[in-house]
């Protein structure tokens, strides 16, 4: 163990037990501790610096049943004292909560292997020199594109973060994680003609980010390519979701999915335990434990072991995902899905998911759907969360023929989220680095508002 995190350890203790001295008959508290470094460019100069560094202490306690919240970031010995007589006094006058309350001992995670995530690089903090550097790299590739007009944005930036998270009942634990950056913004063509896109990278370890060049060159293509959009007709067509945002679809069951919403009671997918939500052969595997993924934890906001689980297997919703409050009030099993800020109670939320790839390329995809709309970037949202039903804003590309042959904008796409995902169409390109691996995914029969 680090001696940062012996400290967070050290700090968490001191946390808890001014939490017991002011009359909390049980507690947990979550310490953040930050440095972040972002720099940007502009037109081949330095434009903005910003290095923040910061601890952030929450403190929950319970009177029984009431439960209460105070965050701060003063760690003096005073300041966690009066923080806790406060969270007590607010807890005394809280509405009791049958459901809330710590895990139970013998629920709490006992062992885990940090080095095995990988969640951390351990070489030297970037120089804003290199970050700079990064950033004018991907600025002067952009730009280089003919047909670039300008450069909204290039940054590199650097965080690195640790958590440690302690409670009465004997859970104490703690994590570092680091994020390395580089990003770009184009915009091609003049006046009202202006079309903008983006590319970027973010990895826990600095060497396996894209070069720089390589994503200010693709920022700058993609640009140019959405030069000169026209509006197809109104109508029905197969759309293909690229896989920078086919993602969101996938995040729409996830929401829909989650204890929370399941408790409320708004979400289309309260009556689909056990039913089919995918085509079947099609998996949603949630893995928390995937090396260098940003979503990767070895515990929960709870304390509770994250473990690898199918959220839908062949086809069929398996379960939801739940926190301690959530599961209770369900009457089911925990899954290890708390997630947790400093000033709010935990919440859940899912780490990793993987969809199953399909067999085919997104050319083949794009090929075999012979005419119809390939979507790449989409604005605002409409979904109903009590019945599925889904409407976006979108711009893309038409397909004719099997062909890309111009770019679009101003549609509204418009289905229902329960018959789209069960019609999905898997791509073979998801990237594997990414928290969510969701391939380029292909839906006939939508309906498309246009000219």
């Amino acid at each position: 163990m680090t001696r940062t995190h012996e400290n967070l350890s050290e700090l968490s203790e001191q946390m808890l037990e001014v939490a017991k001295t002011a009359g909390a008959e049980a507690a947990d508290t979550i310490v953040l501790r930050g440095t972040s470094l972002s720099i940007e460019v502009r037109e081949g100069r330095l434009e903005h610096a910003e290095r923040a560094e910061g601890i952030d202490i929450g403190l929950r306690v319970f009177m029984g049943q009431r439960q209460a919240i105070v965050s701060g970031s003063d760690i003096k010995p005073a300041t966690m004292r009066l923080m806790a007589e406060r969270a007590v006094a607010m807890a005394k006058e809280a509405p009791e909560d049958s459901f809330a309350g710590l895990a139970d001992p013998d629920q709490i995670a006992k062992d885990w292997d940090l080095d095995a995530l990988e969640l951390y690089d351990s070489s030297p903090e970037p120089n804003p020199a290199a970050l700079e550097q990064m950033a004018l790299d991907a600025e002067a590739a952009a730009a280089a594109i003919s047909g670039v007009s300008q450069i909204q944005a290039a940054a590199g930036g650097y965080e690195e973060r640790d958590v440690h998270l302690a409670t009465s009942h004997g859970f104490s634990g703690g994590y570092r994680r680091t994020h390395t950056s580089v990003s770009c913004v184009a915009i091609a063509g003049h006046g009202t003609g202006m079309e903008r896109d983006y590319d970027g990278d973010s990895r826990i370890f600095a060497s396996d980010l894209r070069s720089a060049a390589d994503i200010g060159r693709s920022a700058g293509e993609r640009a140019v390519a959405r030069l000169n959009p026209q509006k197809p007709k109104t109508g029905v067509y197969p759309v293909l979701f690229d896989e920078r945002i086919s993602s969101s679809l996938i995040g729409h069951l996830l929401g829909a999915v989650n204890g929370a919403s399941v408790v409320r009671g708004s979400t289309w997918a309260k009556d689909l335990l056990g039913k089919q939500v995918l085509p079947e052969g099609m998996a949603l595997i949630e893995d928390p434990h995937r090396v260098r993924a940003n979503g990767s934890r070895p515990f929960d906001g709870e304390g509770l072991a994250t473990s690898k689980r199918a959220i839908v297997q062949d086809g069929v919703l398996q379960g939801w995902t739940l926190d301690l409050a959530s599961a209770r009030k369900l009457g089911m099993t925990p899954t290890g899905n708390a997630a947790r800020g400093i000033s709010g109670p935990p919440s859940p939320a899912t780490w990793n998911v993987a969809l199953t790839q399909g067999q085919h390329s997104r050319a083949d995809l794009i090929r075999d759907m012979g005419t119809g709309i390939l979507v790449t970037s989409m604005i605002g949202s409409t979904i109903n969360s009590n019945t599925g039903d889904y409407s976006r804003g979108a711009a893309g590309f038409w397909v004719e023929n099997g062909t890309i042959q111009y770019p679009i904008s101003g549609i509204t796409i418009a289905g229902n989220l329960i018959d789209m995902l069960q019609r999905i169409v898997p791509a073979n390109d998801a990237r594997l680095h990414l928290s969510n691996i969701v391939p380029s995914l292909l839906i006939d029969g939508l309906t498309i508002a246009g000219s």
